[in-house]
């Protein structure tokens, strides 16, 4: 008989990879994302709009932004307090950051009118949770968005690549099936009235291959330690399986490093 799944215990390892290092360095970078995602959304002023897994809080200032009254949650102290530190500096009041579990919002029935998550929820262990927990805070009417690295895009491969050399948990849904259209479709249809899915790209702009694994390897949690975990000669050969991967995926021909990574972007309005 095979075992059940120890989620707490793979959550608990998964909030230490993403306090390591510092993920604002990179997170910044992607704030477009959460601009492009607060549109699809079409978020109106005072609406009242949760982020899930916010990171240091690109859809949260872009949410802000747009007069939301935004709440700003993560499992990661840290992160909230980038997010923090980023909403002061701006002077983007109306947030109210609180540390929590995307699988445990603690939140009532239909307390937000938008739900929000940029590259977030879609690393919990634990899906179906997930899901239910982001349908059951959304109003009737309101709308749940995602932004998800796709399985076969850029950030999929290299979760992929360094599978191949630290396998991940048993028993745990890969985080980058968030951006299949059927995995969403499984966990959402039932409680939707409409899905709606784009396919999109981010691209990640560095000054070469080996400067985008260096800044990934320093301050992005899951690859840190992933580095950690393998001998020397293990370092090496994933090194050298990252930086081919960056330049089978680079369109730049000037010497720098440009990868379009894709993502699915999905507004679901809730039933």
């Amino acid at each position: 008989m095979t075992a059940p799944t120890d989620f707490a215990a793979i959550k608990t390892r998964q909030k230490a990879a993403w306090a390591s290092g510092d993920y604002a360095v990179i997170g910044t970078t992607l704030q477009i994302v959460g601009e492009t995602l607060c549109e699809a959304a079409d978020l109106r002023a005072g609406e009242r709009v949760l982020d899930v897994a916010a990171g240091n809080g690109n859809a949260t200032l872009a949410a802000a932004r747009r007069w939301c009254q935004v709440t700003s949650t993560d499992y990661v102290p840290a992160l909230l307090e980038r997010g923090r530190e980023r909403a002061g500096a701006e002077r983007l009041h109306a947030i109210d950051f609180r540390e929590a579990d995307a699988e445990a919002l603690p939140f009532d029935h239909g307390s937000f009118d938008a739900v929000l998550s940029t590259f977030g929820c879609m690393f919990a262990p634990n899906p179906p949770r997930v899901a239910s927990e982001l349908l059951r805070v959304c109003r009737p009417g309101g709308r749940i968005a995602l932004a998800n690295w796709t399985p076969e895009g850029f950030i999929g491969q290299v979760f992929q690549t360094i599978g191949k050399r630290v396998p991940p948990p048993a028993g745990v849904t890969s985080p980058v099936q968030w951006g299949s259209r059927g995995f969403i479709a499984e966990l959402f249809e039932t409680a939707a009235s409409t899905i709606v899915m784009e396919r999109r790209h981010f691209h990640f702009r560095y000054r070469s291959a080996d400067h985008m694994l260096e800044v990934f390897r320093g301050y992005y949690g899951p690859m840190l330690k992933a580095f950690a975990a393998l001998d020397t000669q293990g370092q090496h050969a994933l090194a050298a399986d990252l930086v081919a991967l960056m330049e089978r995926f680079d369109t730049a021909r000037d010497g720098t490093l440009v990868i379009p990574s894709a993502y699915l972007e999905i507004v679901i309005t809730r039933k």
